[in-house]
């Protein structure tokens, strides 16, 4: 995870370390936007955001926040120019392959969460790899999202729910919501309580659709790849204003 340090290596001082969140979930927005304005190719944005996610997830742990989930890539993220989409699965397979040794010695536990048969054997194969060597680890959680959709999550865990019941295994009056969420992608990973997306828009994009129904949403104006500590720790001080009463008054 070597990347330029930014400033706020600590807590600041006026968050407080109760009202942090346990899990940070991210919307990484605006990679291809950033590039333009460069007047650079998109795939350029792309190597920057991933410096802007490294620095992140080092900053989760050195604040005290155990769990950090990124969108790297949506179902409808093929639909994208095929060379953007090659360019992706290379950089993330690289990307694995280059930082696994320092995760682990940093204690960073990695899951990769989505559709992931469908992606390049190579990928998967390093996907495998660092999930393994690093299942041990428990200083921080990083769950990254590839090749995947909300609405895909649902429907895979209500088949296989379904298959249950068929079996006989299960009886349909003895579905609730564990039972629903033993069968997502995340079961096991605690619910987002902060997600923060990027570069101004106001939508949740097929992201974690079951686990977000409490979150607090925080939306910034920021593209990913200048997104910072600084601007991590204006998204926690906005979270650490809300209210959060969970149906309660």
């Amino acid at each position: 995870m070597t990347v330029h340090y930014t400033e706020l290596q600590y807590l600041p001082t006026d968050l407080k370390r109760e009202l942090l969140p346990k899990h940070v979930a991210v919307i990484m927005d605006g990679n291809g936007r950033w590039a333009k304005r460069q007047g650079l190719p998109r795939i350029i944005g792309h190597k920057h955001g991933v410096d802007a996610l490294k620095d992140l997830l080092r900053c989760c742990k050195d604040w005290g926040i155990g769990a950090l989930t990124a969108y790297a890539f949506s179902t409808e993220n093929w639909k994208r120019p095929q060379e953007e989409v090659d360019f992706l699965m290379t950089l993330f397979q690289r990307v694995l392959r280059q930082e696994l040794r320092e995760m682990v010695e940093e204690n960073v536990q990695i899951k990769f969460v989505g559709n992931l048969q469908a992606l390049p054997r190579i990928l998967q194969e390093e996907i495998s790899r660092s999930m393994e060597e690093t299942k041990d680890n428990r200083a921080i959680r990083f769950t990254v999202a590839t090749n995947y959709g909300g609405r895909q999550e649902i429907l895979q865990a209500c088949r296989a729910i379904a298959d249950q019941v068929k079996l006989g295994l299960l009886q349909p009056d003895e579905i609730d919501e564990a039972t629903f969420e033993r069968h997502l992608y995340t079961a096991g990973i605690c619910d987002p309580d902060l997600l923060i997306r990027t570069s101004g828009e106001m939508r949740i994009s097929n992201f974690l659709l079951w686990q977000m129904a409490y979150a607090e949403i925080y939306i910034t104006e920021t593209l990913w790849p200048d997104f910072d500590r600084a601007e991590f720790h204006r998204a926690l001080s906005a979270y650490q204003q809300r209210e959060r009463r969970f149906g309660k008054v």
